[in-house]
């Protein structure tokens, strides 16, 4: 672990809040700040022979390195050789492990449920002469396309249908071929679920989503265990220049403190609204992996900490879910997920995901529980009407 964890005062077996709290926190100076403002530097002073630690602001930038101790204290805490490297978005470090780790030949396995832009990305990969499988996430269904693979790329649980893969299961079995192995961690976040500890050579997130919590940074992060693959990583970063700006990355530092209050609150309210949906005639498709009777409920128990703060199901119809999004008065209508704030959408409206007209995914933020079930259920009584 590197010498922040030590200079936070965080032992291999704290907390997930102390850890959150001091993450990526450096050495603590007489009357310097706790956690240093954002450096903007485009250029360092850089004298004889280049071979400090800051450069060029493309390469390398304090406010980075904070945060990347940070989130590599998040993602593998107490687990030594992990790097850890943030990106300008969600998509740019999952561009960021795809295109450096394969070429024209290499076969790739991909979700076939994923992120609504995966279909875009595949595009671009065959357009590159790469071979593109897929297959649902639920069933480890990638199981079976694994030979000859260069790379297996997981999301789990998937968005926005919520399904479960066997992590563990699924690395092990692409190991054996050959494959290294990435996993979007962006549903879960860090004290959701740890990929590297399920044996994942490349933990890939947004976080723009929980991690920051806000709705008001773009981010993106990939933390690997690999050496010479989180090489090509970095040197993709620098080749395409797909770096956030300070200002950027000192905010999602800080949002980091309150991660796990986040967290806690987002998934205990989850539960409690997907068990009152759960009792709607109207309601059908509910998914949400914390509940006994889900189908990614026994995986999930296995290899995740917490469930997510996500909540997908599906109305009658396309008019009706219009209908009970403009009722909500606690929820907003907006895409993304994770925030503070509650957002809701109808999913078919961007027409990449394959779900039906009604299909509502509702994201719960950090409002009173009893405030925002009871906002829901009456949003879906008036739209009935």
């Amino acid at each position: 672990m590197s010498d922040s964890a030590a200079a936070g005062g965080i032992g291999r077996d704290a907390g997930d809040g102390t850890r959150a709290v001091r993450a990526g926190l450096p050495e603590p100076v007489k009357y310097e700040p706790t956690l240093p403002g954002p450096v903007f530097a485009a250029h360092f002073h850089l004298p004889g022979e280049a071979t400090g630690p800051y450069k060029y602001g493309r390469d390398e930038n304090p406010t980075w390195t904070h945060l990347e101790n940070a989130i590599g204290e998040l993602e593998a805490p107490g687990q030594d050789g992990v790097e850890t490297l943030v990106f300008a978005s969600g998509m740019a470090a999952i561009s960021s492990v795809l295109f450096s780790q394969l070429r024209a030949g290499d076969a790739v396995v991909l979700p076939d449920d994923g992120y609504q832009v995966l279909p875009l990305v595949r595009e671009q990969l065959t357009a590159f002469g790469i071979e593109v499988r897929t297959a649902p996430t639920g069933g480890d269904a990638q199981l079976d396309l694994l030979d000859g693979a260069k790379l297996l790329w997981m999301e789990t649980p998937s968005n926005p249908g919520l399904d479960v893969c066997d992590v563990r299961r699924l690395a092990e079995a692409a190991h054996a071929r050959g494959a290294l192995v990435a996993v979007d961690n962006t549903l879960a976040s860090p004290l959701g679920q740890r990929p590297l500890e399920l044996g994942a050579d490349f933990s890939v997130a947004s976080g723009t989503k929980q991690l920051t919590g806000h709705g008001d940074v773009l981010l993106g992060y990939v933390a690997g265990t690999d050496a010479s693959a989180m090489a090509s990583v970095r040197r993709w970063r620098k080749v395409v220049g797909a770096i956030p700006g300070p200002m950027e990355a000192w905010l999602a530092h800080r949002s980091i403190a309150t991660l796990q209050l986040r967290v806690d609150r987002q998934n205990a309210t989850a539960l409690t609204l997907a068990k009152a949906l759960r009792e709607r005639a109207d309601v059908t498709g509910l998914r949400y992996p914390g509940l006994p009777d889900d189908p990614s409920y026994k995986i999930a128990s296995q290899q995740m900490r917490r469930y997510g703060c996500v909540v997908s199901f599906t109305l009658p119809t396309r008019t009706r879910a219009e209908r009970f999004l403009d009722a909500l008065r606690l929820v907003d209508d907006a895409t993304s997920f994770g925030g503070v704030r509650s957002t809701a959408e109808r999913r078919g409206r961007w027409g990449g995901d394959a779900v039906p007209e009604g299909f509502v995914r509702l994201s719960v933020g950090a409002e009173d529980p009893e405030d925002l079930v009871a906002d829901v259920l009456r949003a879906l009584d008036e739209s009935a009407r």
